[in-house]
């Protein structure tokens, strides 16, 4: 079984990492840097921490303020609140002005588990990719995090990263090489690409392997930068396979699923299943009895991915 790890606790440590490599590194955080992780920065370089207390609004605009004085602010805080507290903040005060300012939220999605609807932010990639100017990411395992913090702390402009609560598989090893605004294909397949992001990126795996003894080669892509969306690497999986499935921890509205059609509409439209939340306020439970309920295990994206390529070969 691969070693497990949760992105947030991957955020935490190579938070420390770049504070000691770069003095302008600041990091904001809501009350909640227990959960962010971001106390470890706090232990390590305390003079530049800074919590807010249960007032997101003002931790992002501050963090406004700190990018113009030419610090590199890392504010974090729940996803539902990073995303929706403070969307008019973000908006006006950081996306318009195209300031460098990075949000790195946790406890995205269902997996957040028992906390229910109140703290499972199904919709926060919807709200972020919605406003211009600004990158979303949703890393897939702990190695992939450290590496997308690092290059978002080197990348000039705002960024929203959504990272997890639980602890999960690490599918990526230390020689991938990731970049802002490229996807991955992670295993080459004929038949289908299924097109996933974050936790879904190993259930995606698993999926494969589930297809694979059934005949079916599936091509599963890591769609980790929602946005700018790498179009071309998508396009070239869709035109191979001529279908495909998007996995997500998130509403099938707006998200990555959304994302993938908007790409595949405009230059190559195929049959799409979409594997993620229903347009729905999810409930308290288990994280795995949650991906479950709502149907977004290996088993459901297997079933997905066999849908679609019925699909396809009724279209011959």
């Amino acid at each position: 079984m691969a070693e497990k790890m949760a992105t947030r606790d991957a955020y935490g440590d190579v938070l420390v990492e770049l504070g000691a490599e770069n003095p302008n590194i600041v990091v904001l955080d809501a009350d909640l840097s227990k959960s962010t992780k971001t106390n470890v920065f706090a232990k390590a370089f305390p003079d530049r921490h800074f919590n807010f207390g249960v007032a997101e609004a003002n931790m992002i605009s501050t963090a406004a303020g700190l990018a113009t004085a030419g610090k590199i602010p890392f504010a974090s805080s729940f996803a539902v609140f990073a995303s929706g507290r403070v969307w008019d903040q973000v908006r006006m005060s950081i996306c318009y002005p195209e300031l460098n300012v990075k949000i790195v939220a946790t406890h995205g999605g269902i997996t957040v588990g028992e906390d229910g609807a109140s703290h499972q932010a199904n919709e926060d990639i919807a709200i972020m990719r919605a406003v211009p100017n600004i990158t979303v990411i949703v890393p897939a395992d702990g190695v992939e995090t450290k590496k997308a913090v690092r290059a978002i702390a080197h990348y000039v402009g705002p960024v929203y990263m959504r990272l997890g609560r639980s602890e999960v598989p690490t599918v990526f090893d230390e020689s991938y090489d990731f970049a802002i605004g490229r996807a991955a294909v992670m295993r080459p397949g004929d038949d289908v690409s299924i097109f996933a992001c974050g936790i879904m990126t190993a259930e995606a795996l698993e999926a494969a392997d589930m297809l694979a003894e059934e005949g079916v080669s599936a091509e599963v892509v890591n769609v980790s930068t929602i946005k700018p969306l790498d179009a071309e690497t998508i396009l070239d999986s869709a035109r191979k396979t001529g279908c495909a499935v998007s996995a997500e921890e998130h509403n099938i509205v707006g998200g990555l699923g959304s994302a993938i059609a908007e790409a595949l509409i405009d230059a190559c439209p195929i049959p799409m299943e979409r594997v993620g939340v229903p347009d729905t306020f999810t409930e308290s439970g288990k994280p795995a009895e949650l991906l479950k309920k709502y149907g977004m295990t290996p088993a459901d994206i297997a079933s997905a991915a066999k849908l679609a390529i019925q699909h396809k070969q009724e279209r011959r």
